[in-house]
């Protein structure tokens, strides 16, 4: 259980909320916080002075006040309009994140609105019950509405949900989970959805990835190195001292582990090895993954500080107040979404340079043509090298910051927006596209290693090799490589790697 408290979350509660399935629950302090201040939104919607975003219009028409009987009827109009999003629904866990970081700044009592509202949005995500949210419709200012505004339409009982797999109707969907439909009081429909919990949630999902698949790079350049009898001796921890990144010395630490104890290694070292410039994409490896790591320590720091953040407008200070302010912004996040596609492109360029080099006879010291069984008649992992090419071409494109553009909208009350949905989304695309170039890889690397036998890999790298053979068929002229580059994208996301 993921109790939330008000204050922050951690990157690891939410990874187990949203893919692992963890039950949440509200404590009891957040409670009390949430009622004390809905109190309070209570007596300023029954004053005669207008308070923005209790008693008034929204965006371009807030200084427009709302008679009391009109209130109600002002804030499922909103969550309708707002709900106005296109294309492809997005993915479960992207939604669960909109939902869990909406819940925690709810939790934080900054926003006025009632704890039934909050019971609502736990039990429906402890239900497992996933509005459809549609992939257009935020640009990442004044939060991610219309994503957060789907949401808030099936707390109303409205719209479409996903439950199993299936769409259905939401009222269908509460009904079953015995949920009631909301009917939205005072600052209640701004609160659900005047935030930056897609993109945030989208940050957090790519970090943990990123994690896994930079280890794997280090792995797939370490059996790359191995598999072109290139040297290890420029990743002495003596050579990375001089140049003091700290994701560096991991990365270069890591790959000279890595190829502990190799008889490939072995079998070039001496007096007569003349390796000792090896080509960038092996010898510079520890330098990229290194810098990719620092800059996803940097982006680690923002994410936990917005983790910790009440994003809404209006917020409810703890003194009375209700302030306007301009913290739902989506820079802060859409600036390190864009920063962390860069080296994301970079990591797969040098993997998809790897790959080509083992493939080419005249580069890959006694290697066979393609790595074929029968060059000529069979084409090897020709083709795998290509689908590389283009992913990586692909990633350089995606790499394009979004959040250097801005459209305005709301009549230019909103006339500059961060972009920071869209950032996430391409980052989602970025990752996966990593995912598959560094499978291209391992497998290129492993029909490598096993071409010099006798001679035996690290103990680490004959892991790997022995952990793909689990997944994939042997070597032969009629292999389809789809399925094995399937299969290995599948053991980079789940399997035992070192």
């Amino acid at each position: 259980m993921v109790v939330i408290d008000g204050g922050a979350l951690t990157r690891e509660q939410v990874v187990a909320v949203v893919r692992g399935g963890e039950p949440v629950e509200v404590g009891a302090g957040a409670l009390a916080e949430i009622a004390k201040t809905r109190d309070h939104v209570e007596r300023l919607a029954e004053a005669a002075t207008p308070t923005y975003g209790v008693s008034t219009g929204f965006g371009a028409l807030a200084t427009r006040h709302i008679p009391l009987d009109r209130r109600a009827a002002l804030q499922r109009s909103l969550i309708r309009s707002h709900a106005a999003g296109a294309g492809t629904p997005v993915e479960t866990e992207v939604v669960r994140g909109l939902m869990l970081l909406r819940l925690r700044t709810l939790a934080t009592g900054r926003t006025g609105v009632r704890s039934e509202t909050v019971d609502a949005l736990t039990f429906l995500l402890n239900a497992g019950i996933t509005p459809v949210v549609h992939e257009y419709g935020s640009l990442g200012c004044s939060g991610d509405l219309a994503p957060l505004s789907a949401v808030a339409l099936a707390l109303m009982g409205e719209g479409e949900v996903d439950v199993d797999g299936q769409r259905r109707p939401a009222k269908d969907a509460l009904y079953e989970a015995g949920i009631a439909p909301l009917e939205l009081a005072e600052k209640e429909g701004l609160a659900l959805i005047n935030g930056t919990d897609g993109m945030l949630g989208m940050l957090v999902l790519a970090l943990h990835d990123l994690h896994r698949l930079l280890d794997v790079a280090d792995l797939t350049a370490a059996m790359s190195v191995e598999a072109l009898l290139g040297t290890d001796r420029v990743f002495a921890p003596e050579l990375q001292a001089l140049r003091p990144h700290p994701g560096q010395a991991t990365s270069a630490a890591r790959m000279t582990a890595l190829l502990d104890g190799s008889a490939i290694m072995a079998s070039h070292r001496g007096p007569d090895c003349n390796r000792v410039q090896d080509a960038y994409s092996l010898r510079c490896a520890p330098q990229v993954h290194g810098a990719a790591r620092d800059t996803v320590s940097y982006v680690e720091t923002v994410a936990d500080r917005e983790l910790a953040a009440a994003i809404d407008n209006p917020v409810v200070l703890p003194d009375g107040r209700v302030e306007s302010n301009g913290n739902f912004h989506g820079a802060p996040i859409a600036y390190v979404l864009d920063f962390l596609a860069i080296p994301v492109a970079d990591v797969a360029s040098m993997a998809e340079r790897r790959t080509d080099r083992m493939l080419d006879a005249t580069r890959s010291h006694g290697l066979p043509p393609f790595l074929a069984a029968d060059p000529g008649v069979d084409s090897g992992h020709m083709i795998a090298q290509y689908t590389q090419a283009a992913i990586v071409s692909e990633l350089k494109r995606l790499a394009v910051p979004a959040s250097v553009d801005s459209i305005p909208s709301s009549a230019m009350q909103e006339d500059h927006v961060s972009m920071g949905w869209s950032a996430a989304r391409k980052l989602r695309t970025a990752v996966d596209g990593l995912t598959t170039v560094l499978a291209v890889e391992l497998l290129t690397a492993a029909r490598a290693l096993d071409l010099r036998a006798p001679l035996a890999p690290a103990p680490a790298t004959a892991r790997a090799v022995a952990a793909l053979r689990r997944t994939v068929p042997g070597p032969g002229p009629d292999r389809h490589l789809a399925p094995e580059i399937a299969a290995a994208e599948a053991l980079i996301r789940t399997g035992d790697l070192p």
